[in-house]
């Protein structure tokens, strides 16, 4: 019997236009983890690019990888240049 090749799974991968993106980003943030929401918004900038997210987000390219890891706590003032820098928004519904 021959052995299956598997590779992990990256979102990055399907994260090919904006409004998938946007839609991601919602999608995490409907399950109230900031640590998924931080992971999500790390997705999204390496789907873009990291080095020029960081660049239009005024944040280092190390300074954005550790502040959007598993292990990162970012400020919620990082969180919003990010997701500027990332054209998206961020809204509230009722």
């Amino acid at each position: 019997m021959s052995a299956v090749k598997l590779r992990k799974w990256d979102v990055v991968e399907h994260l090919k236009t904006d409004a998938d993106m946007a839609a991601y980003l919602e999608a995490c943030l409907e399950e109230d983890d900031p640590a998924l929401i931080a992971a999500a918004l790390g997705d999204i900038a390496r789907a873009k690019g990291m080095s020029q997210v960081a660049r239009d987000a005024g944040i280092s390219r190390e300074g954005l990888y550790k502040a959007l890891s598993s292990d990162g706590n970012p400020e919620f003032a990082t969180v919003l240049k990010v997701v500027k820098a990332l054209g998206l928004k961020l809204h509230a519904t009722v």
